[in-house]
């Protein structure tokens, strides 16, 4: 299956030394491509993108504008418990963590870890069935759209297509401060790809930011207008593909386009196409690809 969102991770200048160190610490994982991008206003830029058991990310270096924050994890399902240790021996490294690892009610072997570059995995032993999807970004909503995770799943699903609302756990009376019937945890899909969600109403010093965000790769322009036209909800927010919606949080709308002319190697055609897209807030394809030609 073809992966239509990606999670993009904005590193200060750490991004090849993390892609390094992230596809060692997990089993079938690659290094898949890496290119520079020039006179950015962050400079240079390295773009870096990986495989984690079989689920694509992308690292960039552009500078030290976000910091990663638990509003956004990554639930990793592991088949043994013996797996679940050996992440978090390699993963706590230089990191804290937020649960330790131990035994909860819903896992034998469960914790919660920020890892050296502050980005947080949940490490949790599901048993021996077959997990379809190894890695699951997980969304917290806190602070001013706590409460609002049962929402935003309903309005995700009805902006990606192949989407479903999956199972929903949900807090009951007497778990103050969360709200009886808000969410747990929840699980859904998107284009056929698994993400879970939940809210929490404690006192959190965070919430999503740009440091992570979301990328949905387009075929066409009617696709990129499509996504950007449901999604974006903070004309202030729009820049080079990125936005935000009405939740806080960040995703790019890119074309398959842009990709394919970010891994040509000629400096000038790079420099002509990053020099068009740092104009634009909406991706334009056909304005890229005249850029790319000269």
């Amino acid at each position: 299956m073809k992966q239509k969102i990606t999670p993009h991770l904005w590193f200060d200048k750490e991004a090849k030394e993390a892609a390094a160190f992230y596809t060692s610490v997990f089993k079938d994982s690659k290094i898949k491509d890496t290119s520079t991008l020039h006179n950015t206003p962050s400079g240079d830029t390295d773009i870096v993108n990986i495989e984690l058991l079989g689920q694509k990310f992308t690292l960039i270096s552009a500078g030290p504008l976000f910091k990663f924050n638990p509003s956004i994890s990554f639930l990793v399902a592991c088949n043994t418990k013996e797996e679940v240790i050996t992440l978090w021996t390699e993963l706590s490294k230089g990191g804290k963590a937020l649960m330790d690892l131990g035994t909860y009610p819903f896992s034998e072997r469960y914790g919660w870890i920020q890892d050296k570059y502050g980005l947080s995995w949940q490490l949790m032993f599901f048993g021996e069935g077959a997990v379809r999807q190894r890695i699951i970004p997980t969304l917290m909503f806190v602070g001013n759209v706590v409460g609002k995770a049962e929402e935003a799943i309903n309005f995700y699903v009805s902006v990606f297509h192949d989407a479903r609302v999956g199972d929903i756990l949900r807090y009951g009376k007497g778990e103050e401060p969360d709200a009886e019937g808000t969410i747990k945890h929840a699980s859904f899909t998107l284009e056929g790809q698994e993400f879970a969600a939940m809210d929490s109403a404690l006192e959190h010093n965070f919430t999503f930011n740009e440091a992570i965000s979301l990328m949905v790769h387009c075929e066409t322009q009617e696709e990129i207008d499509y996504y950007w036209e449901r999604l974006s909800a903070d004309p202030k927010a729009e820049q080079c593909g990125w936005l935000k919606d009405k939740y806080g949080l960040s995703w790019q709308v890119v074309p398959n386009a842009l990709d394919e002319m970010m891994r040509d190697k000629d400096e000038k055609r790079m420099a002509r196409v990053t020099e068009a897209f740092l104009k634009m807030k909406k991706f334009d394809i056909e304005t890229l690809k005249k850029a790319y030609r000269g």
